[in-house]
């Protein structure tokens, strides 16, 4: 019962936080909410960072990060502050699509709710989201090397010069090995212990 409790609590938290009042009316600002809303295409503009302009979000940084002096943040903090403001915007975006009856001061309700509420959430959101990217970039890149290390490799084995290098060698091998192996078997033929063992299956 107490699992219970505290499982729906949770629950109740975490849409807590997706969702906020404005005159009465509940807004999502999970963008994800909207999921059955929108199209495939859209769905990818939503998730991918990086599908607006700098000059679209770098006017809006100050909007959302009043706090911060953006010449003190190192490049990956700036990466993930700057696709934060992508998200908010996104999600703004959204909302207005599918809320248009809101009001500009309405709007802006639901903007400072969300900028409080949100911004720590996206920030982790897009975290994630640049570090799968780099894993997918990371095994695109493996599995690119190693296609064109065996293509090299058959490449080079097609080549005529190589082919008749390799040859004799493959040659070699075989006959040295068909010549050990038959030395092998006049050794055991010319042992007592051989011959006694031949006799006794006799």
């Amino acid at each position: 019962m107490i699992k219970s409790t505290n499982s729906e609590r949770k629950i109740t938290n975490h849409l807590q936080q997706d969702v906020v009042k404005v005159s009465g009316k509940k807004i999502f600002i999970n963008p994800f909410l909207y999921w059955r809303r929108f199209d495939e295409n859209t769905y990818r503009w939503l998730r991918e960072p990086g599908q607006m302009s700098e000059d679209q979000i770098k006017p809006n940084r100050s909007r959302f990060y009043p706090e911060l002096e953006w010449s003190d943040l190192s490049h990956d903090q700036k990466l993930i502050k700057d696709a934060t403001v992508e998200m908010f915007l996104k999600t703004l975006e959204l909302i207005n699509t599918f809320h248009p009856y809101l009001s500009s001061g309405q709007l802006l309700e639901v903007e400072r709710k969300m900028a409080i509420i949100k911004k720590i959430p996206f920030e982790k959101w897009v975290a994630k989201s640049f570090a799968k990217k780099a894993r997918l970039l990371e095994n695109e890149k493996r599995k690119f090397q190693r296609e064109r290390f065996f293509s090299s490799w058959r490449e080079w084995l097609s080549l005529e010069n190589t082919q008749q290098a390799i040859l004799p060698l493959i040659i070699t091998i075989f006959v040295s090995s068909f010549v050990g192996w038959s030395l092998g078997i006049s050794k055991n033929s010319c042992n007592p212990y051989f011959e006694q063992n031949i006799d006794q299956l006799n």
